[in-house]
C-alpha cells in the first residue's frame, strides 16, 4: 500500500466473496487518505483496492477489491474458546516474504496492549485486548490470520514487542523483529468491528462516559469527572473481576465489550472498596 503519507505493507484476510478484506488500520493508513492501495493475492494477481472503513481505536480496516473471482472467505473460529497453550499458526508476508507460515502457541489471553495510531501528535492510540502468541510475527505480518489447529481464524495479528521497540509491528522502523511476543486482535471482536465498517463505514466503541485523571500515577484508573454513579476521585481497580492497573487498561477492558453490555466495576472510594454495575454507552470511532 502506498499514499501521500508514506507506504506500508501487510497481510489481509478475505471475509466474503464480494471482495471485502480485513486488515489492520496501520497497514492501510497511508492509502486511506486518498493514496493507492494494491492487493496481491497468493496466486500472484495484483488488483487495486478501496478502503471501505477503518477504525484507529481497534486498529482494524476493511479494503474492498473488485473483479476478482473465486474468492473464498476464511472460516472463523471462536476466540472465547481459545485456551492458553493451544497451538496456533500465523500466516503473512514478513519482510516481504509472501506466504510465510510460522507456528507457536497461545501464550496468554486478554493481554492489554496499546499501540501507536495514525496521528502524528500521538492522539490516535489503538487499544487491544489481545491474544498473545509466541508464533514468530514480524513486519509484514500485520493484518494476517492467526489460525487454530483446525485452520479456523481466532485472531488478527497486529503487534509485536521487540528488543528495541515496545509495541507495534514496526513498519518503517529499525526494530529488530520478533522475540516471541506477538499480539492478535481476538476474532470475535474483529468480526463485530468488520461488520460495522462494511455496513456503516465506521465502528462503534463501548464507553463508560467518564473522563480519567491522566496525571494519576497510582494503581488503577482515577475518575476525573462524575457520571453513571461514579464520582470524581473514585479509583477503578477491577472490571468484571479483572485487575485494572492504569487508565489505558481500563479502556482496553471496556473496549473488549459491546455497547449495551453490562459492566461490573470494583472501585475504591474514600478508602473503602465497593462494586458498581452500569450499562455501556456507545460512541463512534475515528
Amino acid at each position: 500500500m502506498s499514499g501521500d503519507d508514506g507506504s506500508g505493507t501487510g497481510t489481509g484476510i478475505v471475509l466474503d466473496g464480494r471482495g471485502d478484506i480485513l486488515t489492520n488500520n496501520h497497514v492501510v493508513r497511508a492509502g486511506g487518505g486518498g493514496g493507492a492501495i494494491s492487493v496481491r493475492f497468493s496466486g500472484g494477481q495484483t488488483v487495486k483496492g478501496d478502503v471501505v472503513g477503518r477504525d484507529v481505536g481497534y486498529d482494524l480496516a476493511v479494503v474492498r477489491v473488485h473483479g476478482v473471482r473465486g474468492l473464498r472467505a476464511m472460516p472463523l473460529g471462536n476466540s472465547d474458546n481459545v485456551r492458553v497453550g493451544d497451538p496456533v499458526v500465523a500466516i503473512g508476508a514478513p519482510f516481504g516474504l509472501d506466504n510465510t507460515v510460522t507456528a507457536g502457541i497461545v501464550s496468554a489471553k486478554e493481554r492489554p496492549v496499546t499501540t501507536d495510531g495514525d496521528a502524528s501528535d500521538g492522539s490516535g492510540v489503538s487499544y487491544l485486548d489481545a491474544l498473545q502468541t509466541d508464533a514468530p510475527i514480524n513486519p509484514g505480518n500485520s493484518g494476517g490470520p492467526l489460525l487454530d489447529a483446525r485452520g479456523l481464524l481466532v485472531g488478527v495479528n497486529s503487534a509485536i514487542r521487540s528488543a528495541d521497540q515496545q509495541d507495534g509491528d514496526g513498519e518503517g522502523s529499525s526494530q529488530s523483529g520478533s522475540v516471541g511476543l506477538g499480539f492478535a486482535i481476538p476474532v470475535n471482536q474483529a468480526k463485530r468491528v468488520a461488520e460495522e465498517l462494511i455496513n456503516h463505514g465506521k465502528a462503534t466503541h463501548p464507553v463508560i462516559g467518564v473522563t480519567l485523571d491522566l496525571d494519576y500515577a497510582g494503581d488503577g484508573a482515577r475518575v476525573a469527572t462524575p457520571k453513571a454513579g461514579l464520582r470524581a476521585g473514585d479509583v477503578i481497580t477491577r472490571v468484571d473481576g479483572q485487575p485494572v492497573h492504569s487508565g489505558d487498561e481500563l479502556v482496553v477492558r471496556t473496549r473488549a465489550h459491546r455497547p449495551g453490555d453490562h459492566l461490573r466495576l470494583t472501585l475504591r472510594r474514600g478508602g473503602q472498596d465497593m462494586t458498581l454495575s452500569l450499562v455501556l454507552g456507545s460512541a463512534t470511532g475515528d
